[in-house]
């Protein structure tokens, strides 16, 4: 029996799991959620003896029912290849006793390769199994990770076009080379002067324009989305929870059945959605420890119950996680609301029209499994310098967010609970930020001089991602106004 999705702003919209995928985001402007969610079918232990492309099918063909089981397991053979550094695809390190999960041994070295290394094929079956004639606009606002993993996951995929917002300084300096020297004659990078909210608000309007819909249908467009908001993003990030247990069940690091925390780095609340959602199917998670920066927008709502925007927006050194308007919540807060479309649809309205929302005492009693908390600027960097100097493991600005909130809730609690660390973003794409934690000797290096003294001091080679961008030209440079990103996507497409 098909597993449907249902949107959180209409109770009567269901669709498919590839209907979902294709559209992104619902009509409504809601996010397709599943009916359910759907309970492991196979044994831990079985999933121990298993590679990282097999656990992935196992998980993933439970979500995508409408998929065969030949085009599912042909998305993960052309996802999850020599694209990765690593044939585990992700690995764990134990340092400082927690386990971190690296997520960054893909193309973009950050988590969403993960995820985005099997979108486009996700999408182009989709396109297929739904007899889709139109063209794909790839449309995403990206706070720095994102915006390239996509660009590199769809460059020169046929049938489709990619199109790229971010916030012009609002990412670090490699982010942004990363994407402005993007290869592909169907991609385009759009910096704007603004925020990432700013971004991610223009695109939701713009996937909401029913005129512009229209338009596009009639030059043979129709828009997707590649952010965290399409389920087919948030489904591929369940695997690597269920693969990272595995693996520490094959390595006998644990008991079957033995509980783990899962401490995740999050702004847009889609990984550790994604977590939670595994611990729904049956993995033993016990807490999900949520960890945001000096944006600390999720931390304030899990200890009040109150989701409040208003306030400063800040621009740290874990850009990804600069981030006061976190989509993904919606999932939850419409689960947390008993399924309801008009409960959520409330709360959605109260934060675009007042910025806020509270929910009610009851719904706070389904938030027991979360605990929040937040790193501040100094504490990020000196949680990279000791890390470093008691292990000599070397870590990202994000990930280090995580590791210094896991500290204080272990201070909080003294909860030793076995406990795995979402590794997000390799430290050399914030080599910056890191180097000058580790040393403030560093500051006066030019960037890539970092990177080769981030190398020699970590013992890491230089990943190609990094090299190929050094003398790489620059081949976007095209600047909005936040009000002009509809007209620049018609410029793009040579629309009228």
């Amino acid at each position: 029996m098909d597993l449907l999705y249902r949107s959180t702003r209409d109770d009567s919209v269901s669709v498919t799991a590839s209907q979902a995928i294709l559209k992104g985001l619902s009509a409504d402007g809601g996010l397709f959620v599943p009916e359910s969610i759907p309970t492991l079918e196979i044994s831990l232990e079985a999933l121990s003896k298993m590679s990282y492309t097999e656990v992935a099918y196992e998980v993933m063909k439970l979500f995508l029912t409408d998929f065969t089981e030949q085009e599912l397991k042909d998305c993960i053979t052309k996802a999850y290849d020599s694209k990765f550094d690593t044939d585990e695809i992700t690995t764990l390190v134990k340092a400082d006793g927690a386990y971190y999960l690296e997520l960054f041994h893909g193309s973009t070295i950050a988590f969403k390769d993960m995820a985005l290394s099997i979108l486009p094929h996700l999408l182009t079956t989709s396109a297929k199994k739904n007899n889709v004639k139109n063209d794909i606009v790839i449309l995403t606002a990206t706070s720095g990770d994102t915006g390239k993993a996509a660009l590199a996951g769809f460059a020169d995929v046929k049938g489709t076009k990619i199109i790229v917002f971010y916030p012009k300084n609002g990412v670090s300096p490699i982010q942004e080379k990363q994407m402005i020297t993007q290869k592909g004659d169907n991609t385009y990078v759009v910096a704007i002067n603004g925020n990432f909210d700013d971004a991610q608000t223009g695109v939701k309007k713009i996937f909401g324009d029913k005129e512009l819909e229209i338009v596009m249908d009639q030059a043979g467009y129709q828009f997707s989305s590649a952010n965290s908001i399409n389920i087919g993003r948030l489904v591929p990030q369940i695997v690597y929870y269920v693969y990272a247990y595995s693996r520490l069940l094959a390595h006998e690091e644990l008991k079957s059945g033995e509980k783990i925390n899962a401490v995740v780095p999050t702004g847009n609340f889609g990984n550790i959605l994604a977590a939670f959602y595994a611990k729904n199917m049956g993995l033993p998670i016990d807490k999900l420890i949520c960890a945001s920066n000096d944006n600390k927008v999720l931390y304030d709502f899990f200890i009040t119950g109150t989701y409040d925007r208003n306030r400063e927006f800040m621009l740290t050194s874990s850009p990804s996680m600069d981030i006061l308007i976190s989509s993904n919540l919606e999932r939850l807060i419409y689960r947390i609301a008993g399924s309801s479309a008009d409960k959520n649809n409330e709360m959605m309205n109260a934060l675009k029209t007042a910025g806020k929302y509270d929910i009610t005492d009851d719904m706070k009693q389904h938030l027991t499994d979360f605990y929040g908390n937040y790193a501040k600027e100094e504490e990020t960097a000196s949680t990279i310098k000791q890390l470093y100097e008691d292990t000599n493991y070397i870590i990202d600005t994000h990930t280090a967010v995580a590791a210094c909130v896991y500290k204080k809730y272990k201070a909080e609690t003294g909860d030793t609970t076995k406990s795995v660390i979402a590794s997000t973003a390799s430290p050399f794409k914030f080599t910056r930020s890191v180097m000058v934690a580790i040393n403030s000797k560093y500051e006066s290096m030019s960037d890539f001089e970092l990177v080769d003294e981030l190398s020699k001091i970590s013992g890491v080679i230089v990943p190609d991602a990094i090299e190929e961008i050094r003398i790489a030209p620059v081949l976007h440079n095209t600047v909005c106004e936040v009000n002009e990103m509809c007209s620049t996507i018609k410029e793009i497409l040579k629309i009228k």
